[in-house]
């Protein structure tokens, strides 16, 4: 069962996310913000990060970039999901080390296929 991590302060959107990421067979663990993602990420290694980038503490954007510093982690695949839906958000999410980036409010069946597809690319041996 892959694991992913769910790093989403909005306790709505972490709830709606999870319960139905967990109904479709993954372990899912969360994050309420930027730092605790990092963290979390460093000693569960997840399969996965679904990354909100307007967190507080530290930044999606941030907690990206040192995600990908980390050896450990710099491989995990990360999709960058926020409200922010101008041009350039998306460039500056695969800038930050995303692998994808995803809009708010959330397609469900939109960001699974992103998930689904990313780790079948990212296959753990």
């Amino acid at each position: 069962m892959p694991k992913i991590l769910l790093v989403e302060d909005n306790e709505m959107n972490r709830d709606m996310l999870s319960r139905r990421l967990t109904r479709r067979g993954f372990e899912v663990i969360v994050a309420v913000d930027g730092a605790s993602g990092v963290k979390i990420a460093e000693s569960e290694l997840p399969d996965l990060i679904v990354m909100d980038m307007s967190l507080p503490i530290l930044d999606g954007w941030e907690a990206t970039k040192r995600l990908r510093q980390i050896p450990t982690t710099q491989n995990i695949p990360i999709i960058g999901c926020s409200a922010h839906a101008m041009v350039g958000d998306r460039e500056r999410g695969i800038e930050a080390g995303c692998d994808d980036y995803d809009t708010k409010p959330i397609e469900f069946s939109r960001l699974l296929g992103k998930i689904e597809s990313l780790l079948k690319e990212y296959a753990r041996p």
